[in-house]
């Protein structure tokens, strides 16, 4: 009888188990399942002409839904994969905000101590610095102002930061006063990594391998194009659907070069919601608010125009990560943004929930809205200021 019993309860567990695995639990407590996940996809991407996609869900802190649709290579009819590169574009910069923590943890970099503190040299002997060194304000930046975007330094310095077009007369230079407000800054990124380049005497493909790669198990991802990533590379595909080709980056740039799949980078992510190589205080600190955004659109990244839209989920920057304000708790996000590609992740760690986007499209933000509110009931993502314009809405 023992025997029997025994039996039928393991049986049971294993049937609980099979429905588990195979629902999604969204934010609400509903779940949804593979089938309809696939279903709800592959309808998006059809209807937005979306070439490639990586996608990944979280719950419990756990990655529970992996897949790739679509193509790595249209025209010789590849199908992506869950282990096919991609260009991992802005993610990079969630990655090197972790790197950053870590040293902070270390007590190698203080988050409010001048980057001027650490230079050994004048700063215009570090890179193409000798416009922002006659702007005395440029010694006030720290790491924290780097970190959450309030350097005043443009996202790139060659763009014209309110039109967005090239304009290779400008410079590195400051457009308002260090720490007052927030717009995104790759160039602050960029400073940092130099800086602390030359402070510590290790590059950062060095660092990410030691902080974050090999600890979380991304065994596929890079700052720099590795050999071994040449038989299972994405190609990525402009809006118009035309070949852009891979992207192979040469040097390790923590605002914008890394390569990754969608296996490593939710593992990234399950690390961060486990709190894993952080202790709690440093964890608190880079996903507490920094600053509130009050800009009516990310980018352009120095638009004067500002809207309360978005005051309801207390927009802000945390450090290398967007925060918002949700019923569930707080949430923090990351985009990341190329002619070819399209990427985003939201994470809610109260509910131990998240979910990664990534695609080889430049139509692939037209569907971030749905796929977020259908997958995993997340409506509280800012669309509109990140220009996640739905396919089904029309644009002046």
């Amino acid at each position: 009888m023992k025997v029997i019993t025994l039996f039928l309860t393991s049986l049971l567990y294993l049937q609980c188990m099979g429905q588990s695995v195979s629902k999604i639990k969204r934010l609400d407590g509903s779940a949804i399942s593979k089938d309809h996940i696939d279903t709800i996809v592959r309808r998006l991407m059809a209807a937005a002409r979306v070439d490639g996609m990586q996608l990944a869900i979280i719950n419990n802190n756990q990655v529970a839904y992996r897949k790739a649709y679509g193509f790595k290579d249209k025209e010789k009819g590849l199908p992506l994969d869950t282990g096919t590169i991609m260009y991992a574009a802005s993610f990079s910069k969630a990655v090197c905000a972790y790197i950053n923590m870590r040293l902070v943890q270390k007590g190698l970099i203080d988050l409010d101590k001048p980057l001027v503190a650490y230079l050994k040299k004048p700063l215009r002997e570090y890179g193409d610095y000798a416009e922002l060194e006659k702007d005395e304000r440029w010694k006030k930046i720290t790491p924290r102002m780097c970190l959450s975007h309030t350097t005043g330094l443009p996202n790139v310095w060659w763009m014209n930061v309110k039109t967005g077009v090239r304009d290779t007369s400008l410079r590195n230079r400051l457009y308002f006063e260090p720490g007052s407000r927030y717009a995104y800054s790759g160039e602050g990124f960029k400073l940092l990594q130099r800086i602390e380049q030359v402070y510590l005497g290790k590059g950062l493909e060095t660092m990410a391998r030691e902080e974050i790669f090999e600890p979380a198990g991304m065994h596929r991802t890079s700052y720099v194009w590795q050999p071994a990533f040449d038989g299972n590379a994405a190609v990525g595909y402009d809006e118009e659907g035309k070949p852009g080709g891979q992207v192979r980056s040469q040097s390790a740039i923590g605002a914008g070069s890394m390569l990754t799949t969608v296996s490593d980078y939710s593992r990234f992510i399950a690390y961060v919601l486990n709190g894993r190589g952080l202790k709690p205080k440093v964890y608190r600190e880079m996903i507490r608010p920094q600053i509130r955004i009050h800009s009516i659109y990310e980018f352009p990244t120095m638009l004067e125009e500002t809207t309360h839209r978005d005051d309801k989920i207390e927009l802000s920057y945390g450090l290398g990560w967007g925060v918002i304000k949700t019923p569930y708790g707080p949430a923090f996000f990351k985009g990341g943004h190329d002619d070819c590609w399209r990427n985003y992740t939201v994470s809610f760690p109260q509910k131990k929930i998240s979910i990664i986007i990534m695609c080889n499209s430049g139509n692939g933000e037209r569907i971030f809205k749905e796929l977020l509110e259908k997958l995993v009931g997340d409506t509280f993502t800012p669309w509109e200021w990140d220009r996640f314009t739905p396919y089904n809405v029309r644009t002046n």
